[in-house]
C-alpha cells in the first residue's frame, strides 16, 4: 500500500470517481476504492478484509462488487480460484460502441494484461501510461511485424471471424485475456 501522506489525495480521488459514475457515496466505497488505486497489484477479498478488521465482510463484498459493476475496479479469476481486484479498466470508445445492452459493454471494457507471479501468487495490471495499454500495444506490435495498418479493434474483429471460422457460426468474444506467468521483482531475488 501506498504511504499515508497520499491517502486523503487517493480518498479524494477516489470520491470523485464515484460521483462521475453516479454512485451513491459511502464511507466502505471510498475506502475500498481508495485502497485499489493505491494498490501495486491485485487484492483478494481476504486481503482487503486483513486491511480493513473494522469493515464488516457482506459490506466488503457489496462494496466490491458495486465498484466493479460501476467500472471503477475489476475482478479477476486466479489459477487458485480466488478473485481478485483491481482499480480501473478501459472507457474506450470501442468498449462503449461494443453492444447494445449495459451488459455487453460492461463485459468489454476489461481489455487488459496481467502478470501474475507464480511464487508468491500476486498480479499485477499491465495498464499503460498512455492512452493504449498493454495489450493493445502489443496487437499494434504485431501489426507492424506484420507490415500492416490493421488497429487493435481490427485485429479483434479478425480474431472473432477466427473464432467463428474454428468453432462455428454463433460463437461470441467478448473479452481477450492475457496473462503473462513469471516472478515478480521481490521474488526473482
Amino acid at each position: 500500500m501506498a504511504a499515508s501522506s497520499s491517502r486523503p489525495h487517493t480518498a479524494a480521488l477516489a470520491e470523485a470517481q464515484l460521483r462521475e459514475v453516479a454512485l451513491r457515496i459511502t464511507p466502505a466505497r471510498i475506502k475500498v476504492l481508495a485502497a485499489l488505486l493505491e494498490a501495486r497489484c491485485a487484492f483478494s477479498h481476504q486481503d482487503m478484509q486483513d486491511q480493513f478488521t473494522e469493515m464488516d465482510r457482506v459490506t466488503l463484498y457489496r462494496a466490491l462488487d458495486c465498484l466493479t459493476d460501476a467500472g471503477l475496479a475489476h475482478k479477476i479469476a486466479g489459477d487458485d480460484r480466488v478473485f481478485r481486484y483491481s482499480a480501473g479498466t478501459e472507457h474506450s470508445e470501442s468498449s462503449h460502441a461494443a453492444g447494445h445492452s449495459g451488459h455487453a459493454t460492461h463485459q468489454t471494457q476489461h481489455q487488459h494484461g496481467h502478470f501474475k507471479c507464480t511464487r508468491c501468487a500476486k498480479i499485477f495490471c499491465l495498464d499503460g501510461s498512455g492512452d493504449a495499454g498493454f495489450l493493445d500495444s502489443m496487437l499494434a506490435l504485431g501489426d507492424s511485424h506484420a507490415g500492416s495498418s490493421t488497429t487493435p479493434a481490427k485485429l479483434r474483429k479478425q480474431l472473432q471471424q477466427a473464432l467463428q471460422d474454428t468453432l462455428g457460426k454463433g460463437f461470441q468474444g467478448h473479452e481477450i485475456e492475457l496473462t503473462i506467468k513469471g516472478w515478480c521483482a521481490d521474488c526473482a531475488h
